[in-house]
């Protein structure tokens, strides 16, 4: 199904119905301040599998991120952060960087990779910051299936494509073609490992 949700000014009885379908074990393919993204609930194990099916990969393999509102939920996903890290953070979000950072024990069991870490994202994107205020904790985001990001700028495509196999696509206009900038901030160094929409001043 698709809902047509306004980007400057969500209705709040549609976010309400995404909230409770997510709450539910639902998933949702969604516009962010890049490009469109499967999200779910990070409490739900089997709503975490079928996004992983969908996509074709093992759930402690997968490139899964955090979608967060705020960096208020920083201190229970991720072991401690430095005054320099907490500050570069909250100089570049909201907006279109995933940040990869050390995760804590608090991340759900299903999401635990080996090398124990998670993608951190705050999309400037008010539909996704309405999701995230009736979810009050944060989503589990992954990119679409596929490698050609053209097919999935227009949500009636991917409705087309997915609409089987997901419970909602959110239609919040045209989405982008490029997706957030990677940085990887597990070392003593920060690094680019993946050049995207956000602009890294060094």
């Amino acid at each position: 199904m698709i809902l047509h949700i306004h980007p400057d000014n969500p209705q709040p009885r549609l976010i309400k119905q995404v909230a409770e379908c997510l709450l539910d074990g639902g998933i949702v393919a969604y516009p962010t301040d890049t490009i469109y993204g499967l999200g779910c609930d990070i409490f739900q194990p089997k709503a975490v599998e079928r996004i992983c099916k969908i996509k074709n990969v093992d759930p402690a393999k997968a490139q899964l991120s955090f979608i967060c509102r705020d960096l208020s939920h920083l201190s229970d996903y991720t072991k401690s952060i430095d005054t320099p890290l907490y500050r570069m953070l909250k100089h570049y979000l909201p907006g279109p960087f995933t940040f990869i950072l050390p995760a804590s024990k608090q991340v759900p069991k299903i999401l635990q990779n080996k090398k124990s870490t998670i993608g951190l994202r705050v999309p400037d994107n008010e539909i996704c910051r309405h999701i995230l205020d009736a979810l009050d904790h944060p989503l589990l985001s992954a990119s679409l299936p596929g490698e050609m990001v053209e097919e999935y700028t227009d949500p009636d495509i991917i409705y087309e494509k997915l609409g089987q196999q997901v419970d909602f696509v959110i239609d919040g206009g045209i989405g982008g073609m490029v997706p957030s900038t990677v940085v990887d901030c597990t070392g003593s160094d920060w690094t680019i490992i993946r050049e995207g929409l956000g602009q890294w001043e060094e």
